[in-house]
Formats: C-alpha cells, structure tokens, sequence
C-alpha cells in the first residue's frame, strides 16, 4: 500500500490504498518511516503524495479501535521524526483530502502544495481523540494564534483556505501537482545550494519536536484513560457501518 519510485534522483513515496481513501494502518505508519529513512541515504529530496481522491484520511479508525492509542500516536509521531531527521527537502503533494494525523504529518514537511481538490480537516477534538506528530507545536509554527481554533473547531478547509491559513504553500493544477513538486526539491538542489545547511538551521528543533511528541503522548493517554477516545471512534465506526 505505500509505493516508492524514483523520478530522475527524487524519491516519489506514494499511498495507494485509495479503496480507504489511502487510511493509514499500522503497518503503512511503519513503511512510511522506513520508506523516508530509507529514501534519505541516496535521493536529492522526497516527494509524498497520495492516489486518488485523498491525500489520506488519516488513521485506519477501523483498524485501531480497541488498540492501544498511545501505541497509534507514537507510530505517527516515528513518521514525522523520519522526515525530519533527513538532510534532503521533503515535500508534500497533497492532492486531495488529508485528515488527522494525515494531514498533521505534513505539517513538517518543507513546503505543501495544493491542488483546487485539496482540503484539509483536523476532526481529532470532536471525536475525543488527541493531535500528533507534534502537531502542538508545529500548527502554531506556521498558522500562529489561529492553531488553537483549528483544532479546537474540528475545522475542514478548502486549498484556498488553507493557502489563506499558512497550511498549503502552492496550489496548482491537478495535472501539474507531482511534476511541480518534484521541479521545488530540483530547484532546491541545484549544484552548489547549500540546502542540507539551511534545513538543520530552519527546520523546527528535534528537541522541541520530541518534547511536543511527549506531551502529545500524554494527552493520548488521557483521553484513553478517561474513555473519550473510544467513545468517539466507535461513534465513527457505527456511523460507517450504516
């Protein structure tokens, strides 16, 4: 369900599970950290991106309800430690939905570009489940005051909106999405950049980002512990089955 190609020295790591609308298993969590590590030894720079309708809808909510949430979260948390442990650009091309822990794991990433299919929804708050992928300290890093709303409202975006918010840095033609993805890490790493320098200075700090995953592992384990997470992913999973 995750496929890996090279386009010309850049990495294409792709989700193809669009049946689920590209819903992340436990096992895809896993494959995609590997995937990026592994991607990250000989590549100039790695390109996500989903196939079909959807980005992602974020985690298999049907897979993990009865699962250990802490264990979940860390899984997302591995995959956004992957990203930024690389010395290479990553880019996200987001061409369609991303949600939840999806749509947080770009959050990291380099740049985001957009397609007018793009949305981005974040409904953790409303279904009693917590954020990821230091999401807590990465959303304020790019959209500022408006991250507690983001979150606190279960907001659903269009591109257009999440351009306007600091979510999406581009958007740009369905057709055009992957060959311009790929055309921002070449351009990135031209002969002579000094983008592996420039990435460990601007990037979010590891440390900050691991202590925004502690909290976060935290909070998971409280809302488990208060029962409100499996609460609200049984609603979710009796709502589908309808």
């Amino acid at each position: 369900m995750i496929e890996v190609t090279d386009r010309d020295g850049v990495a294409v790591i792709t989700l193809a599970r669009p049946e689920k609308l590209n819903a992340l298993t436990a096992g895809m969590r896993r494959d995609l950290a590997a995937a990026v590590r592994a991607c990250g030894e000989d590549v100039r720079g790695i390109v996500v991106t989903g196939t079909g309708r959807a980005f992602s809808a974020g985690e298999d909510i049907h897979e993990a309800a009865g699962k250990s949430l802490v264990e979940e979260v860390e899984l997302f948390h591995d995959m956004t430690r992957a990203v930024l442990e690389t010395r290479i650009p990553v880019v996200a091309a987001v061409n369609g939905l991303a949600v939840g822990g999806a749509a947080e794991w770009t959050l990291c990433f380099d740049t985001r570009l957009g397609t007018p299919a793009t949305e981005y929804f974040l409904p953790e708050n409303h279904i009693g489940l917590s954020v990821s992928n230091a999401a807590s300290h990465l959303l304020p890093r790019l959209v500022g005051a408006k991250a507690l709303r983001l979150v606190l409202d279960s907001t659903r975006m269009t591109a257009e909106q999440a351009l306007a918010t600091g979510l999406l840095d581009e958007i740009v033609p369905q057709e055009r999405l992957l060959d311009a993805a790929i055309d921002r890490v070449r351009h990135w790493t031209r002969p002579g950049t000094a983008t592996a320098v420039h990435l460990a200075l601007l990037r979010p700090s590891m440390d900050e980002v691991e202590r925004a995953f502690a909290r976060e592992t935290e909070a998971a384990r409280q809302v488990e512990e208060s029962g409100i997470a499996q609460e609200g992913m049984s609603r979710f999973v009796n709502r589908a089955r309808r």
